[in-house]
């Protein structure tokens, strides 16, 4: 996977690349990423990159020449590049488009922006995208940037050292993960559950399988309309919303 950042502030992204499974993704050559700060594309002899906004208004916007410029620079460059921007009225990033990301053979362009944001005309002058990662406001885009590079890093086959690790993981079956144990076997007086020591490997994914549907029937029962279930389990989790509902109106009639 190709991926640039154009920033601001490349000392916020550099350190993290450099670091963990990103790191080992780019010394095997996995991951190809590089970071370009946004000032060495000003014109000015001062880098001046932001400006005051047309009409009023409070905080400054980014300039659009410095960001134009900075592209045409990445894509000479590359041989082709897909440009995102990181900004909250964008599509919100989820693990399918982790997935998509992963497997794009084109150069993942993202300008991360800043203040009140970018100048409109980078938009009407680039093809480009707009991504969130979440209905909440950053100081910036290098945030958000690095959690979708991360994110789609670890789908690139031989990044993790156990595929299955992948497979198995919340969101990639519309099915949180089911709850996960180490040593020792009993802390504070809080056992493992025993079909976890028992051997039995069909009885252990059974019951993850269970714990799996469980878990996000309580924490996230929206994914569960997407999640390949067998007509049993989803007799189990209709029958698990009725006894809920119910449950909900007794609590109502008693006023609790």
């Amino acid at each position: 996977m190709q991926c640039d950042v154009i920033t601001l502030f490349p000392e916020m992204v550099q350190p993290v690349l450099d670091q963990s499974i990103l790191c080992r993704a780019r010394k095997a050559g996995l991951l190809d990423a590089r970071v370009h700060a946004l000032r060495d594309f000003a014109q000015d002899k001062h880098h001046v990159t932001d400006d005051l906004p047309y009409g009023g208004g409070p905080g400054m916007v980014l300039k659009a020449a410095p960001i134009l410029t900075a592209l045409e620079a990445v894509r000479s460059l590359r041989a082709a590049t897909r440009v995102i921007l990181l900004s909250p009225q964008g599509a919100v990033f989820n693990q399918a488009m982790a997935k998509h990301f992963s497997e794009e053979t084109r150069s993942l362009v993202f300008v991360c922006g800043h203040y009140e944001g970018v100048d409109a005309r980078v938009k009407e002058g680039v093809d480009m995208e707009e991504v969130s990662i979440g209905d909440y406001i950053l100081t910036g885009g290098e945030l958000a940037a690095l959690a979708i590079i991360d994110a789609a890093t670890r789908l690139i086959p031989g990044v993790l050292g156990d595929p299955a690790s992948v497979e198995e993981e919340s969101f990639s079956s519309h099915l949180l993960e089911y709850p996960h144990y180490t040593r020792p076997a009993v802390l504070k007086g809080m056992p493992v559950p025993d079909v976890l020591t028992s051997g039995n490997h069909q009885a252990i994914r059974a019951w993850r399988r269970e714990q799996a549907i469980l878990n996000t029937f309580q924490k996230r029962p929206d994914l569960l309309a997407q999640a390949a279930l067998t007509d049993p389990e989803r007799n189990w989790v209709h029958q698990q919303r009725v006894t809920l509902s119910q449950e909900r109106s007794r609590r109502k009639e008693n006023g609790t």
